[in-house]
């Protein structure tokens, strides 16, 4: 029996009235005249931020932990480049403990108002020491702070220790500038495999799968 907080799969009356505004939003058949992946991935993301309420750079990160479980979080994207995909964060949280032991993730982008999706897996590099500088620089002050305060991913007896080591901090740097923690980072994501997903109306959806071959890239469409 389907739970009543899971909506029912779409009637052919509702895939029909919404096949114009699919269609709309991706009937563009020049998806597949790209060469490789990463200028479309910057492209759907210009298009992201254009219509997503909040956050058109959050993506699913996963990676591995030591028993082998996969483990998975919501982080923000903070540059993508030819390079690949970088997000910042604690080096000695849950997910910098995983990536220093097995430097490898997958990442997933979601966006629910374009209907479309983004799959990437591949290894993953740290960020130089500049790159970490000026993008930690760039952060709010309270941000910064903050990174100071949080034992990211230990145990929190309340909400009032958290507190209490903000107000430590703030006191701390008080009419200073708020350097980096050494166990602040970053990692690059360096792509492997890229596939893009367009919806389509009755589950017949586009796919799109790029693998690294050397310094190029093959592609191919796959079935839905």
């Amino acid at each position: 029996m389907t739970s009543a907080v899971i909506p029912p799969s779409p009637s052919r009356e509702e895939y029909a009235r919404d096949y114009a505004a699919a269609l709309a939003a991706n009937g563009d058949e020049t998806i597949f005249d790209r060469a490789e992946p990463i200028g479309l991935m910057i492209d759907w993301l210009a298009q992201a931020r254009a219509h997503e309420p909040n956050d058109p750079n959050a993506m699913g990160l996963s990676t591995v932990d030591a028993d082998g479980a996969p483990d998975s979080r919501m982080v923000l994207l903070k540059d993508v480049d030819a390079r690949g995909l970088t997000f910042y964060s604690n080096r000695e949280s849950a997910k910098g403990l995983q990536l220093q032991d097995r430097p490898r993730a997958a990442l997933l982008f979601h966006w629910k108002s374009l209907r479309r999706q983004v799959r990437i897996r591949g290894a993953v590099e740290p960020v130089s020491t500049e790159e970490a500088d000026a993008y930690f620089a760039s952060r709010a002050r309270e941000s910064r702070i903050g990174a100071w305060a949080s034992d990211q991913s230990r145990p929190l007896a309340g909400r009032s220790e958290l507190e209490a080591a903000v107000a430590r901090e703030t006191a701390r740097f008080e009419g200073t500038d708020v350097p980096r923690p050494g166990h602040w980072t970053g990692w690059r994501v360096v792509p492997d495999v890229v596939e893009f997903w367009r919806d389509r109306p009755f589950r017949l959806h586009d796919r799109l799968r790029f693998i690294r071959a050397g310094d190029d890239w093959t592609r191919a469409r796959l079935q839905p």
